[in-house]
């Protein structure tokens, strides 16, 4: 399946009998069977980026039995040694993603690093012919996600973001699948418009004091093992200290978006397409935060309030700063029915009818197909991308600290210079879009 040197079934049976002497002797892994993939249907892989999650994507290769794991990468030696003992034989490791992108023999490259890596990356590997599974965030931010888009598209690559729940699984606190609401919605069971509410009241918490950048970080000296520079990259240059970088860089804004863009597009992406709003952005925002937010770390945040053109809305309630204002109310709410924590139904009929109603429009939910078909997958560089806004959003609200107004075609900010600076970001030099 390798996507500039492939070995088809036809050559390599070919080269086989050629070296028998002409005998028909053909290795039994070549022609498949129970158990056995043959090296035209094996789909090869490398991922970049090696921590807890890249560990994780490893076992996500390792155990189909139609990938191939050819490449890991990581700037951090130690991370690199875990990832190739536990990648085990014929996998190759490296420090920089460009010798991954120059090998020409990746069909499918992770993209495990942190966000403000994703953009770059996820591009680089669209231009060299490589289908891409991306972690969430999508993007840094807003403005980077048409740059994706665009390098994706124009390359005919297939797209697949690491979040999963809104074609399979039970979706956290709810207890039940999201195409249950989505057919209770579609069928006009709730009404409309809709409010939904996203909080730990409804099963859903969100990780803000855990991703708190700190504030009074004193400079510490690089480790031998590990390249700063090149895990900076396109971010600005900050003096080391270890909580900057691996799992914790998520509570500072040059890297990632504390615990709102680490489990936001999970949350968040559910609801957008329950609601059918996967080729539109809220019209509104507005958020309740500790204000001024620190220009660095990422911090605690109360609320924040969507409201789509067509006045369906969605509230996150951190549940760890203010009052929850979510406790006691529904999850999904509209002017005929509720669900509630747990798929408890208002009114209880509800849940009853589920079965009975249409099935949602089918969407691919393995990426093998979409690799070896050429069908994109159900959360893709589109739909993904307006989830992705949806993660930024919030954040920028929370930044600027008052009721911003936002163009969900041009995907800028209405009459806000300082929102439209968070939402395009430049890039440090050398590197750029």
């Amino acid at each position: 399946m390798a996507n500039k040197s492939s070995i088809t079934r036809r050559s390599f049976i070919k080269g086989t009998l050629a070296a028998a002497g002409g005998f028909f002797i053909v290795p039994r892994h070549v022609l498949g069977g129970p158990g056995r993939t043959p090296p035209s249907e094996m789909i090869t892989h490398a991922i970049i980026g090696v921590g807890v999650m890249g560990l994780g994507h490893i076992n996500y290769v390792k155990k189909d039995p139609q990938r191939k794991l050819l490449a890991v990468c990581d700037v951090d030696e130690h991370h690199l040694a875990a990832a190739l003992k536990k990648a085990g034989p014929g996998c190759k490791g490296y420090k920089d993603f460009r010798d991954v992108l120059d090998r020409g023999d990746i069909d499918v490259l992770h993209n495990v690093t942190p966000p403000h890596w994703h953009t770059l990356i996820n591009i680089a590997a669209a231009q060299v012919g490589c289908d891409i599974w991306s972690e969430k965030p999508m993007t840094r931010t807003i403005a980077e996600g048409r740059h994706v888009i665009d390098a994706v598209q124009k390359n005919k690559r297939m797209f697949r973001l690491n979040t999963w729940f809104r074609f399979r699984g039970k979706f956290y606190g709810l207890d039940c699948e999201v195409k249950s609401i989505k057919k209770l919605v579609s069928n006009g069971l709730l009404g409309w418009p809709l409010t939904v509410r996203v909080s730990p009241s409804t099963g859903f918490p969100w990780k803000a004091s855990m991703w708190t950048g700190q504030t009074n970080l004193k400079p510490q000296p690089v480790p031998g093992h590990f390249d700063y520079d090149l895990w900076l990259g396109p971010a600005p240059v900050k003096p080391y200290h270890p909580h900057r970088t691996h799992r914790s860089f998520r509570g500072y804004w040059d890297y990632d978006g504390g615990g709102l863009a680490d489990m936001g597009q999970h949350y968040l992406d559910p609801v957008q397409y329950i609601l059918d709003k996967d080729d539109t952005s809220p019209v509104q925002i507005q958020a309740i935060a500790p204000w001024p937010t620190h220009p660095d770390a990422a911090g605690l945040w109360g609320r924040v309030e969507f409201r789509y053109a067509d006045d369906c809305r969605i509230i996150l309630d951190s549940g760890e700063w203010g009052q929850d204002t979510t406790a006691g109310k529904p999850y999904i709410e509209g002017p005929t029915g509720k669900i509630y924590k747990g798929f408890v139904t208002d009114p209880p009929v509800l849940k009853d009818v589920v079965a009975t109603l249409p099935e949602p429009e089918p969407m691919v939910g393995d990426f093998n197909v979409s690799v070896k078909t050429r069908q994109k997958f159900g959360l893709n560089e589109v739909n993904g991308n307006r989830s992705n806004i949806l993660v930024h959003l919030a954040n920028v609200a929370i930044r600027t600290g008052r009721t911003l107004q936002f163009d969900p075609v041009s995907q800028r900010f209405t009459g806000d210079e300082q929102a439209n600076r968070l939402a395009d970001q430049p890039m440090r030099a050398p590197w750029h879009l």
